[in-house]
């Protein structure tokens, strides 16, 4: 039995390739499910990014966000906040692939109870990602020194964090606004398009987090 250690910038490199993972994973999930959909149903947007469970990309949908939910479990950071971060972003990234959203037409009302557990843990979801990119993210050892390069990323990472929570922000103002009043603006899929630029947003803090860009 080979008993010899992992060299220690093999690990490294597998945690930064790990850290890509995830980036590019959530960077390509929105354009997956719209041409996959559109290769395998019909042209055009859903109303939500979680509308796709009720498609033929269902299973990619919930690949995808049980992919990237095992990869935040398995995030380490300085201090042990930032596992139990990681942990929470796992079950709530878990909840929104297992209980989907409640469907855009006669919805019964188990599926609206389903939607609602859904709609919290998405939110929960996505405040915990904005959290990495603004808290845990930009955050420096204090063994090292803080380089022009981290400085850079530290700005990709508020720029995606804050990008993340005005996207929340839109999305619940949008649900307060009466039904009659937003008939025509619906029809532009505004929630889509939104939850599409806070999944970017959270796969490009995490793709420049694995150093693919701004490396030391």
């Amino acid at each position: 039995m080979n008993t010899t250690p992992i060299p220690k910038t093999k690990l490294v490199i597998s945690y930064l390739v790990l850290r890509k993972a995830i980036g590019y994973l959530g960077i390509a999930l929105p354009f997956i499910l719209v041409f996959g959909n559109m290769l395998l149903n019909k042209p055009g947007i859903q109303s939500s990014i979680s509308s796709y469970y009720y498609t033929p990309m269902r299973d990619v949908f919930v690949g995808t966000m049980c992919a990237i939910a095992v990869f935040m479990m398995s995030y380490k950071g300085y201090e042990r906040k930032d596992g139990l971060a990681g942990v929470l972003a796992c079950i709530f990234g878990v909840c929104v692939a297992f209980f989907p959203t409640t469907p855009d037409s006669d919805p019964t009302s188990r599926q609206k109870l389903v939607g609602y557990i859904h709609l919290i843990s998405a939110a929960l979801y996505f405040l915990t990602l904005a959290y990495f990119s603004l808290v845990l993210f930009t955050k420096t050892d204090k063994s090292k020194v803080c380089t022009r390069r981290k400085l850079q990323r530290n700005t990709v990472y508020k720029i995606c964090g804050y990008s993340m929570l005005l996207s929340l922000c839109l999305i619940v103002v949008f649900a307060l606004i009466p039904d009659k009043a937003k008939i025509e603006v619906k029809k532009l899929a505004p929630v889509f398009w939104l939850e599409s630029v806070a999944i970017f947003a959270f796969g490009f803090s995490w793709f420049t987090k694995g150093e693919a860009i701004l490396k030391d």
